[in-house]
């Protein structure tokens, strides 16, 4: 499997929460750093936050302090906590593996890939 595989979207009340998951095949082996975007219609795919393999997240101004990236590096999943959701956080939410430490071909054909996405929708 090339492509992550996100999971978790929903329709939500503002200031309701939902988890995003992404499972990346071969996590743990290639070490990624994994990123979480999303893109609402009619607007570019944006950053919404990162998690190096390390453990060191970073976030986009506009979720700060109500998201939350984690990893399970034995599970090959990236989590995203979304609480105190509001409309405006309405959009298709992708992950996607930025690097690797590994030379292999099989970890390095996996950087840049998209999945499929996953919807969240929020209403006010």
């Amino acid at each position: 499997q090339v492509q992550p595989v996100e999971s978790g979207g929903g329709s939500v009340q503002a200031g309701g929460s939902l988890r995003l998951s992404c499972v990346v095949s071969d996590y743990s082996y290639c070490r990624y750093d994994m990123s979480w975007y999303r893109q609402a219609p009619g607007n570019e795919r944006e950053f919404v936050s990162s998690i190096a393999i390390d453990g060191v997240t970073t976030y986009a101004d506009s979720v700060k302090g109500r998201f939350t990236i984690s990893q399970d590096i034995a599970e090959n999943t990236v989590f995203l906590r979304m609480n105190s959701l509001k409309p405006e956080d309405t959009a298709m939410y992708y992950c996607q593996a930025n690097k690797s430490p590994r030379g292999d071909i099989s970890c390095r054909r996996r950087l840049g890939a998209w999945g499929q996405g996953t919807l969240v929708t929020v209403s006010s």
